[in-house]
């Protein structure tokens, strides 16, 4: 049994200790917003805050999250994950969607420890977020919005 706290939530999980932490969240917990991309932690679409830092859940073994704490796209709500996924919105960053997920997780966490990013600053944090669709441009835009919004509530 190998216990973590889940978003916010406190959680005991009767897995082998090599399962991926992907496949604990999705397939036993059924928090699906965190996806699986390659499964290599080369594309970012399974992206987790971490004990607070942005991670590839397809590369952690359960055993190795015992005790963290991990939030997922589901579960987050700071106040800068509500600007940054605003941001999103109001710029229309989604086109398929599929990494989104990964994406803002990456950003959150950018944001968190970086409030005003320059652009090769958001392109190293983001650099392991891989998008199909190539809405870079708009995510970079995005990720400078929220930043700008944040500056403003400050």
């Amino acid at each position: 049994m190998i216990s973590l706290k889940i978003n916010g939530k406190q959680q005991s999980l009767d897995l082998a200790p090599d399962t991926p932490l992907l496949w604990a969240l999705r397939d036993e917990l059924k928090l699906t917003g965190t996806k699986f991309g390659c499964g290599v932690a080369q594309c970012g679409a399974c992206t987790v805050h971490f004990n607070g830092t942005a991670v590839r859940s397809c590369s952690i073994p359960l055993s190795a999250a015992s005790g963290a704490d991990v939030r997922t796209i589901e579960g987050l709500q700071s106040p800068t994950a509500k600007v940054v996924q605003e941001a999103w919105r109001k710029l229309d960053v989604v086109q398929c969607g599929y990494c989104q997920s990964g994406q803002i997780m990456s950003a959150v966490a950018l944001l968190e420890n970086n409030p005003k990013p320059n652009d090769d600053q958001i392109d190293s944090a983001m650099q392991g977020n891989l998008c199909r669709c190539a809405t870079y441009h708009r995510i970079r835009t995005a990720i400078h919005e929220a930043a700008d919004e944040l500056g403003r509530k400050a």
